[in-house]
This record gives structure tokens, sequence and C-alpha cells, in this order.
């Protein structure tokens, strides 16, 4: 995984829950592009079509409350998003974002801090975001040691594999 991410910034509100980030309309698509061309759409239909690949999620207070499917960093991924910056993330999320190798920086005030389309770069090791646009640096939390090894193996299917078979 590369430790800095530069890309353009989507903005979000506060409590975007599981359902606006994949809505449960789409359950049953098993194809991962087609589950990245809906991501978002509880929000706003076109989000997706416009996301270009590897820019950067950013959002306010508890992103992906609501229910526990692995669906909605599965859509996150495969819409293209790099990374996603917000101010706080709902537990479970966080621990199927992290385990299916998507980048997650919790930074206070961020929505406020950063427009859409902004360029932002972030080092996601050291959790310094640079907003290109206005010249501001933040600083978010650092992500764990451990999170870092899944985040750097791709994820925890692959990290679990490339320990057992040593």
């Amino acid at each position: 995984m590369d430790t800095i991410i530069k890309g353009n910034a989507l903005v979000l509100s506060h409590n975007i829950d599981t359902d606006q980030i994949y809505p449960g309309r789409f359950l049953e698509l098993v194809d991962q592009k087609e589950i990245g061309r809906h991501c978002l759409s509880g929000v706003d239909e076109n989000i997706a079509s416009e996301f270009k690949n590897g820019d950067i999620v950013v959002a306010g207070r508890n992103f992906g409350c609501g229910s526990s499917r692995e669906h909605a960093p599965i859509a996150l991924i495969n819409m293209g998003a790099s990374l996603v910056v917000a101010e706080s993330f709902a537990r479970i999320f966080y621990r199927n974002a992290i385990n299916l190798g998507l980048p997650l920086i919790i930074c206070a005030n961020i929505n406020e801090a950063v427009e859409n389309g902004h360029t932002l770069e972030i080092n996601v090791k050291e959790g310094v975001i640079n907003n290109l646009s206005t010249g501001k640096t933040l600083m978010g939390e650092k992500i764990s040691e451990h999170a870092m090894n899944i985040l750097n193996a791709g994820g925890i299917k692959p990290l679990f594999r490339e320990k057992t078979s040593k």
C-alpha cells in the first residue's frame, strides 16, 4: 500500500450510514464493479459515476453507522476510493474497512477544513493531511501498527494467508 495518497476530495456530511453508502436494494449484486457503480447512491445517484479512481472520501462524524454489512467498504473500494477521512467512524465499519484493505483516517473537523474538489495529499501512516488547495495541514490520528500491517498486506485475508504459508 502506498503510504502517501493524493486525490481530490468528495465531501459528505455527518452520519452517513451503510445504507446510504450501499443501499440494501443492491445487496443481491455480486459483481464487484457493479457494486462500485452503486456506491453512495443513497446520498446521490450520480456520485459513483462522477467519482475518479483514487479520489478521497471526506466525511463528518459517525461515518459508516448502521448495519454491519461489509458491502459498504466493498462498494467504496470498487468505486475507486483510495481512503476515507472522517471525524469519526462507526466501530464495525472501521474494522470491516481495515480488514478489506481500505485505509481510514480519523481527523477532527476535517469536513470543515476541506471542500469538494480540494486536492489532498495524505500520509496514511502518520495521519498528516495536506490540503494542497488551501495550503493548510491537518493532523489526523495515526493508524495503529496492527492496522497498518493489515493494510500493507491488502486486507486481513491476504495477511492471514501470508502468515500461515510460512
